[in-house]
């Protein structure tokens, strides 16, 4: 097309391509599977290019009655977790012409002010965790196609639930834990009432229960350095045999059992081995480095958005925990008694 003249078109696309503009239609809006061959698509992609051809998104969205855009509600950002999540969210959503609101829930938890005038008129679907669920209601989030993420799915406020196996990454840390020995257990919990945090309780239970001479205390903390620190130090202090593993529910909290293990004199892993779960950054910044398990953010944020597409199509979204896996450093080691 010469300089200075006015940008293409779809008709351009279609006559370069030599098909409809419904075809060009059908293959730009990622809707021509099923409806065009793949060297058809492929023939209207290369033309587009060619010509420098962008679709008119604010007239298309006026046309459909569509923002072209996702709330992802999360607790407050408080690690680069959720961070992560966003990132991969936003990844997929720019494949699509989507852009990704990040909303954090006040406090973490409970309810929230609505951001928008009418969340239903500025959305076009939500992204939601389950320890922000609670945000919902007041953004009247579930009145929109909605996902929710780290969500019972019997239970699930969403049309689909994506969740990581945190039920298998607790039970890779009991098995590595057992192997080594331990039998005295210590579960420092996240005193958040989320399903995501009930799963990892229910599952050491579960685990430990069918391992002969296993004891296991619980301690719970709110999900901060602090916070983990003082009911650690509560917990070693406690009357009758002193814990050998201690299992955080994040990495987080871990730190916190750190400082508290060297307030009581005891060394990690010496006299205490010590498990996270997350792998955040502070996991190898911390000496020794946590034993952890590690959980694929961007990942998860992709997987919730890919879901949220297949709701708002009509689609079914494919289903399946994302798999998670144990990194073992030097925070763990056999027990000395």
């Amino acid at each position: 097309m010469a300089r200075g003249s006015t940008r293409p078109t779809s008709r351009d696309v279609a006559q370069a391509a030599g098909v409809s503009q419904a075809a060009v239609s059908l293959v730009l809006g990622d809707k021509w599977r099923g409806r065009v061959s793949e060297p058809t698509a492929q023939r209207v992609r290369e033309a587009a290019v060619e010509l420098g051809y962008r679709p008119n998104l604010a007239a298309r969205n006026l046309r459909l009655g569509r923002t072209r855009t996702v709330l992802l509600v999360v607790p407050a950002l408080t690690t680069e977790f959720f961070a992560e999540v966003y990132t991969g969210a936003a990844r997929v959503a720019a494949e699509h012409g989507f852009g990704v609101v990040l909303y954090p829930s006040p406090e973490g938890v409970g309810p929230a002010r609505d951001p928008f005038a009418s969340a239903p008129a500025a959305l076009d679907g939500v992204i939601a965790s389950s320890m922000a669920a609670d945000a919902l209601t007041a953004i009247r989030g579930d009145q929109l196609p909605l996902v929710m993420l780290d969500s019972d799915p019997e239970g699930s406020l969403g049309a689909a639930t994506v969740n990581l196996d945190i039920a298998d990454g607790i039970r890779q840390v009991t098995e590595h834990l057992v192997s080594l020995g331990h039998r005295r257990f210590l579960h420092l919990a996240a005193d958040v009432p989320s399903w995501t945090f009930e799963i990892r309780a229910r599952e050491l239970a579960a685990r430990l229960s069918t391992v002969t001479g296993a004891e296991l205390r619980t301690a719970h903390a709110p999900i901060s350095v602090e916070g983990a620190l003082a009911a650690t130090e509560a917990a070693l202090a406690a009357p009758g045999p002193r814990p050998t593993a201690l299992v955080c529910d994040d990495d987080k909290l871990a730190v916190g059992a750190y400082k508290a293990a060297r307030r009581a004199g005891l060394r990690v892993p010496d006299d205490l081995s010590i498990t996270g779960l997350d792998d955040l950054g502070l996991a190898t910044a911390i000496d020794p480095e946590l034993t952890t398990v590690r959980l694929d953010a961007e990942l998860f944020g992709e997987h919730g958005m890919r879901a949220l597409l297949a709701v708002m199509e009509g689609r079914t979204p494919q289903e399946g925990d994302i798999p998670v896996h144990l990194v073992v450093r030097g925070s763990t080691a056999p027990p000395k008694n």
